[in-house]
């Protein structure tokens, strides 16, 4: 399937970011392929401005199901008095499938984050049958928040294609390896660990975004990339 779902460990793991940073690669050196970003649910404002801002990117294709209060969607949804249709999503995400040569789908929140009141991000990803990969913040708790997400993976029998750390804030390679442990978090997971981004002081800086994605393991993220 030429998609990939980003999802991480919770709000705030780095999905956006990693979104970024590889459409900006894609992008950059690629410019004849065509991507497209989908965030099939939001609540509140914050990825659908931002791929609108850096990719002129159609709020309304980027995001089919919008709500505003920043909430989990099923919450959100409820106090507009409104059901989310997961239809619309699907349709949006067949649409881009068939107009673009790769589609990035970032999740919401992270894998047991509510999308309706009876299905997750988890159960999502299998029903689109979407090979994902899983973001962990480098910070005091990653590893085990690594090892309860794969658990999660594996019991929705998801194909995740390894997992990418994210410093959410400045971390020195000390920090790096006290915290988030590549060689530790792998052999308690059996997940390979793909890379990891630095902060970014200004993440829409395209340069720092394009070398961000480059040091990742590409092959295994996006391996329909164009020779």
């Amino acid at each position: 399937m030429s998609a990939l779902l980003i999802s991480g460990t919770d709000t705030g793991a780095g999905k956006t970011i990693l979104t970024t940073a590889l459409a900006a690669y894609w992008q950059h050196y690629f410019p004849a392929e065509r991507l497209g970003i989908l965030k099939p649910l939001q609540s509140g404002e914050g990825d659908r401005e931002w791929y609108n801002e850096l990719f002129g990117l159609d709020l309304a294709e980027v995001n089919p199901l919008h709500f505003e209060a920043p909430l989990a969607p099923p919450l959100a949804a409820a106090k507009e008095g409104a059901e989310i249709k997961l239809e619309k999503a699907w349709a949006a995400f067949e649409a881009l499938q068939q107009s673009r040569d790769w589609v990035l789908v970032e999740g919401v929140g992270g894998l047991g984050s509510p999308i309706t009141w009876e299905t997750t991000v988890a159960d999502l990803a299998w029903d689109w049958r979407l090979p994902t990969v899983l973001v962990v913040p480098v910070r005091l708790g990653a590893i085990a928040q690594a090892v309860a997400n794969v658990a999660l993976a594996r019991q929705n029998r998801l194909h995740l294609k390894g997992i990418v750390l994210n410093c959410p804030t400045p971390c020195s390679k000390e920090e790096i390896a006290n915290w988030a442990p590549a060689k530790m978090i792998r052999s308690l997971t059996g997940i390979p660990v793909l890379g990891c981004l630095p902060f970014l002081a200004d993440p829409k800086d395209r340069e720092k975004l394009v070398q961000s994605a480059a040091a990742l393991d590409l092959e295994r993220l996006l391996p329909m990339l164009p020779a």
